[in-house]
């Protein structure tokens, strides 16, 4: 017979009990700790529960629960009131508007993407379809360029995709996005790190230089008043113009003033190949001179030359935690990458800003320079056409201009041989006709560095795409296979398949070690007083079917998501709930 746990409510515990959990909540630095402790209390509270009687809206039942913490499953049923998780325990004879029949099924909290990208693209589809199917209830955006705050330089930047999707961008501060978000009503729950890119850009533009005094003390101002209007900590992109040229002592004044408000670092690090030993390093000095909690984001050994290195650079996060600092990374479970086609080209090319880029693509002697750099090694920018293997290797994927899209799927030697051009002239010649928009698939890692770093214990996950559907505006490009199945590949080939960790240890990773990161306190875990995000699925079926040539495919095996306490998917149908929330950091004052 299957064991039945007690039934227990947020209302359950005596005062005595309820008074040392807030003196450890208190005390402790890491809300992570305060699940458990709350988990022993409610074991030894022995308090009898009249939650039999309670009106539910919702009740899973007969499912195997998977809560987060990393403790083995247990046969307990969940009710839900409201937004809430209200009750855990035997509730076969509770009263509920309807119940869910799990039986034969895994229940978890809903997964959170650390490193999603949908803040645009859930203002042209809130249905945000390729993340519910995932059983994704939550996604944490902004790599070094976020959505907010904006002016004038920086909205033209998103001028070419507002005009194709129809986006009034009627927004400039993140507290205006947010609202503006919550008007949308996504299906998921959304939260966002202020850009150091961004926020170099709104200042100074994308020039390689430093910045000066004031200029500096202006990026802290536009820190901490996106920290004060809901950021969760600060991000950059350290391989990409205008991230690229910025120094270790200016993001380190950055992310102390994020630090100052309770936020995070994240970061995708200045090299993820040739130099990573010393990007790591950097990674290291900002964490520790910052003082603040610092997550790598898609940690990964890029080009042939570096494959092999990962245990070696897993070795080197842990001894930094052995010293003390709060270091960690995430990742996504592929060997191949996806960035802008301009990343592709030499740094120098995106200095200034799309006008110039354009200039320089256009004039014969510059163009001549950038194809030789993109032949050869270097030290000052990370080659990704020479990593990839050169065309065959970097694919076209997404395109704003129409005209371009009988090009998507297609690798440059391809576009190269059907435009009549070299690769290299094929690929500036696209994005000179995208003004700088397109986004291209590489081939850049192998599959045992990938293997090594999705089992470590310190890792979490990120698709690092934004959400897309099999249908609708979002539909008529293609995509990475990440965007659709980045989460069940983790359960079905490193779980399921390749035993490379537990169930119990994915789903951890994939919730409450991923709040934890990011600063979410209320999410990732399942127990009664939290956020009513869950996920149910076939643990002997779940799977990704996105694959790189065919890549617009849902996962399969998830059979029921709640976001908020409302089915999103439900019997493995999407269902018309939208009730996802913009999600705010802690250091949001109410504006």
């Amino acid at each position: 017979m299957a064991f039945r746990s007690r039934v227990y409510t947020p209302d359950s515990l005596p005062r005595c009990i309820i008074a040392r959990l807030q003196t450890r909540l208190f005390m402790s630095r890491k809300l992570l700790l305060s699940p458990f402790v709350i988990f022993c209390a409610l074991l030894l509270s022995g308090v009898p529960s009249d939650a039999q009687q309670t009106n539910f809206d919702f009740v899973t039942t007969g499912g195997r629960v998977v809560d987060g913490t990393g403790a083995p499953w247990v046969a307990t049923d969940i009710g839900i009131i409201g937004d809430r998780i209200v009750a855990m325990g035997d509730l076969h004879n509770a009263a509920a508007r309807k119940r869910i029949d799990a039986a034969g099924l895994v229940v978890t909290p809903g997964f959170i993407d650390v490193q999603g990208q949908s803040e645009f693209n859930v203002l042209v589809d809130n249905r945000a379809a390729s993340k519910i199917t995932q059983g994704v209830t939550t996604e944490i955006t902004g790599e070094g360029n976020s959505i907010a705050p904006l002016n004038d330089r920086l909205l033209q930047d998103l001028k070419d995709s507002a005009q194709k999707y129809h986006v009034e961008l009627d927004w400039r501060s993140l507290d205006e996005y947010l609202r503006r978000l919550d008007r949308s009503h996504p299906a998921i729950n959304l939260g966002t790190f202020v850009g150091a890119g961004g926020i170099r850009t709104y200042v100074m533009g994308k020039d390689n230089r430093p910045p000066t005094k004031d200029e500096l003390e202006q990026m802290r101002q536009l820190v901490a008043q996106a920290m004060q209007q809901g950021a969760f900590g600060l991000s950059s992109a350290l391989e990409y113009v205008p991230d690229t040229f910025a120094s270790t002592d200016e993001l380190v004044e950055l992310a102390k003033v994020a630090r100052t408000y309770g936020g995070v670092y994240f970061t995708h690090q200045r090299s993820e190949s040739d130099r990573i030993f010393s990007s790591l390093d950097e990674v290291f000095a900002i964490a520790e001179r910052a003082h603040i909690s610092t997550t790598i984001w898609h940690l990964k050994t890029a080009y042939r030359e570096n494959w092999g290195q990962m245990p070696e650079i897993l070795n080197r996060i842990k001894a930094a935690r052995e010293r003390g600092l709060d270091v960690a990374a995430s990742v996504y479970p592929y060997t191949r990458a996806s960035n802008g086609l301009i990343a592709c080209f030499p740094s120098w090319i995106s200095e200034g800003g799309t006008e110039q880029m354009l200039q320089r693509l256009n004039d014969p002697a510059q163009r001549a320079r950038a194809q030789k750099e993109m032949e050869e090694r270097s030290s000052t920018w990370e080659n990704e056409w020479l990593g990839s293997g050169g065309p065959s290797g970097v694919t076209l994927i997404q395109v704003i201009n129409p005209e371009l899209r009988k090009f998507e799927g297609m690798n440059f030697e391809e576009i190269g041989r059907q435009m009549g051009k070299d690769p290299k002239d094929a690929a500036m010649d696209i994005a000179i006709a995208d003004r700088g928009n397109s986004q291209v698939v590489i081939a850049i890692m192998q599959d045992a560095d990938v293997r090594a770093v999705v089992s470590n214990p310190l890792v979490t996950y990120g698709s690092d795409s934004g959400a897309q559907a099999e249908d609708g505006p979002l539909s008529a490009t293609k995509a990475h296979p990440r965007a659709f199945g980045t989460f069940p590949r983790v359960l079905a080939e490193y779980v399921r398949t390749e035993h490379t960790m537990s169930l119990e240890e994915a789903v951890r990773k994939m919730t409450s070690q991923a709040a934890s990161r990011v600063g979410i306190t209320n999410r990732g875990i399942l127990r009664p007083g939290m956020m009513a995000d869950i996920a149910v699925f076939d643990a002997g079926a779940i799977r990704d079917t996105a694959t790189y040539n065919d890549p617009l495919h849902y996962s399969v095996g998830v059979k029921d998501v709640f976001v908020n306490g409302r089915p999103v998917v439900l019997d493995g149908k999407i269902t018309d709930e939208r009730p996802g929330k913009a999600l705010r950091g802690p250091g949001y004052v109410a504006q």
